[in-house]
C-alpha cells in the first residue's frame, strides 16, 4: 500500500508501509492497549479483502466498504463486531483525511449495522447470583483464593470494566475525605475515581496483607500491578473471564458458560437503578459519556413497577390528603 498524498502539506504522510500509518494513528489516540490491538485488527482485514481485489485503500469508496461490510455479516458476525470495526476503519481514515493522505472517508456514507440502544448481547446476573458467585469466592481456599475474592468483589461493588481492573496499580488506592478510593484512567483515556465499598477495602486488605508477607515486605512498600500472578505479572483479562465463569460455575448458576466479567458490570447498573440511585449517578460511576449508554446497562429500565405514572398519582393522593 503507497501513501502517497494527493496535494502537498505540512504533515505529509511519507511513503511507507499501512503499518507504520497505523502506528501513527494509534499513538495519536488514548486507548488502551486491548483496544489498540482491536483496532489492529480491524485495519489488517479490511486492508487483506483490500488486497485480495487489487483494490488501492486510499481509493476506496462507500460502496466499497459496504461490499467489506456485507461479507462480515456473511460471517454472521454480530451486528455490533460489524460496527466496531466500521468504527475503528473510521477512525483510520479521519486520520488519513487530516494528513490530507485522502479527500474523503468512504466509512462516513457507508451503511452500517443498526443497533439498538435498547440491546446488549452480554448476559446479566441477578442480585441474588451476583450474591451467589460472592460467596463463592469468599468459600475457597488456596494461595490465589484472596486474589480472586478481591478481583470479582471489585467487578461487582464498582462496576469496573474489566480492562480498568487488570490495569490498575498499587499505587492507584487512596483515601480521599474519609473514603478508601481507586484512582485510574479509564476508557478514552478520562481520569476516573471510584469509592471502595467496605467488602471492598476488607477484601482487597486481606489479599495485600498476603501478598505482601509473601514478597517478604510491609504493605506501604508494595507497588506495581495490583492483582499479580504468582510469578508477580499482572493479571490479565483471560484469567478474569476464566474466573467469572468457574466461580458462576461453583456457584450453580446455570446459564455460567455464557458470562463474562461485563456480566457483573450490567448488574452493576442494574441493581443501582433499582435500588434507586440517579440515573447520572450511575452514569458517572460507569464511565460513560452518554446517558443513553448507561440505560441500555440498566436492564430492568421497561419495569412497569418503575413507570412514573405511580409517582404522580401517589403525590396527588397526597395533595388531596385522602
Amino acid at each position: 500500500m503507497s501513501l502517497v498524498p494527493r496535494q502537498p502539506q505540512p504533515l505529509a504522510v511519507a511513503a511507507g508501509s499501512a503499518e507504520q500509518v497505523t502506528e501513527a494513528w494509534l499513538a495519536n489516540r488514548r486507548l488502551s492497549e486491548h483496544t489498540r490491538e482491536a483496532y489492529r485488527r480491524d485495519v489488517s482485514g479490511w486492508l487483506a479483502w483490500c488486497a485480495g481485489r487489487d483494490l488501492e485503500p486510499l481509493h476506496a469508496s462507500f460502496l466499497d466498504v459496504n461490499a467489506y461490510a456485507r461479507g462480515l455479516e456473511a460471517r454472521e458476525l454480530a451486528p455490533a463486531t460489524v460496527a466496531r470495526k466500521l468504527s475503528g476503519l473510521s477512525s483510520w481514515y479521519d486520520f488519513l483525511l487530516k494528513l490530507r493522505a485522502v479527500d474523503h472517508n468512504p466509512v462516513g456514507g457507508a451503511d452500517r449495522p443498526y443497533l439498538s440502544r435498547d440491546h446488549s448481547a452480554t448476559v446479566g446476573l441477578t442480585p441474588e447470583e451476583v450474591d451467589a458467585l460472592l460467596a463463592a469466592a469468599a468459600a475457597e481456599t488456596g494461595p490465589a483464593a484472596l486474589r480472586h475474592h478481591t478481583a470479582v468483589v471489585l467487578l461487582a461493588d464498582l462496576g469496573l470494566r474489566v480492562g480498568e481492573l487488570v490495569g490498575l496499580d498499587v499505587g492507584d488506592l487512596g483515601v480521599e475525605r474519609g473514603h478508601r478510593s481507586l484512582r485510574f484512567i479509564g476508557k478514552g483515556g478520562r481520569p476516573r475515581r471510584r469509592a471502595l465499598t467496605p467488602e471492598a477495602a476488607a477484601t482487597l486488605d486481606a489479599y495485600l496483607d498476603q501478598r505482601a508477607a509473601a514478597e517478604g515486605t510491609t504493605v506501604d512498600r508494595l507497588d506495581g500491578p495490583l492483582l499479580v500472578t504468582s510469578g508477580g505479572a499482572r493479571l490479565d483479562r483471560h484469567a478474569i473471564f476464566k474466573l467469572v465463569r468457574r466461580l458462576a460455575r461453583l456457584a450453580g448458576i446455570a446459564h455460567w458458560a455464557k458470562l463474562s466479567p461485563h456480566s457483573l458490570r450490567h448488574s452493576f447498573a442494574t441493581t443501582a437503578r433499582a435500588e434507586g440511585v440517579p440515573l447520572e449517578d450511575v452514569q458517572d460511576a460507569m464511565g460513560h459519556a452518554d446517558p443513553r449508554t448507561t440505560r441500555r446497562y440498566d436492564r430492568d429500565r421497561h419495569n412497569l413497577d418503575r413507570d412514573p405514572s405511580y409517582t404522580l398519582a401517589a403525590a396527588r393522593v397526597r395533595r388531596s390528603g385522602t
